[in-house]
């Protein structure tokens, strides 16, 4: 099984935003949601549009480690959010399948991803947890608090959080890079 990496790079995640825009909202706001907060893919397909009507604040149960977790929901994506679910019932999946009505799978959100990714022309290997490692690659970047990220993550070690993310690799890529004798 290959490790995904996160999407480094601004202008790509940024032509990413507009290949998924260009399919359609559902597509985009789930990239939106999933690289601003981190969530897991597994927890972001089982919202609700209770989940979210009204509320400055997400709160969910992690489906992975059952613990609580609160976010905010970010003025970036709050609008959209907003927009999208506006003429739907509290009680629909917001990420919900055009067939059924039901969520979505996690293959089909690999599917949006992987593809829109492609289209955008990202060579590193992508899937839906690239979502959260692009969140927590640049929540670092602009942040450099590995403490609190380590808590957001609920990673053991500040090590764990490091090497999740890929900033282990790119330091040591660097300093082999420039290493001469």
């Amino acid at each position: 099984m290959c490790v995904v990496e996160p999407i480094r790079d601004v202008e790509m995640i940024e032509k990413v935003k507009r290949i998924l825009k260009s399919n359609g909202n559902r597509d985009f706001l789930l990239f939106l949601l999933g690289i601003n907060s981190g969530l897991r893919i597994s927890d972001i397909l089982k919202l609700k549009v209770s989940d979210v009507l009204n509320k400055d604040f997400i709160s969910i149960k992690e489906q992975k480690t059952h613990k609580c977790k609160r976010f905010p929901i970010s003025k970036s994506y709050k609008r959209y959010l907003e927009e999208f679910i506006c003429d739907r019932l509290p009680d629909e999946w917001i990420f919900a399948s055009q067939r059924n009505g039901k969520p979505i799978t996690r293959v089909q959100a690999y599917r949006i991803i992987t593809s829109a990714c492609l289209k955008a022309g990202i060579t590193v290997n992508v899937g839906t947890h690239t979502l959260r490692k692009t969140f927590g690659y640049h929540f670092y970047q602009q942040k450099k608090d590995v403490a609190l990220f380590q808590t957001i993550f609920n990673h053991s070690t500040p090590a764990i959080t490091l090497r999740y993310i890929g900033i282990n690799q790119d330091m040591i890529d660097m300093s082999l890079q420039s290493f001469c004798l």
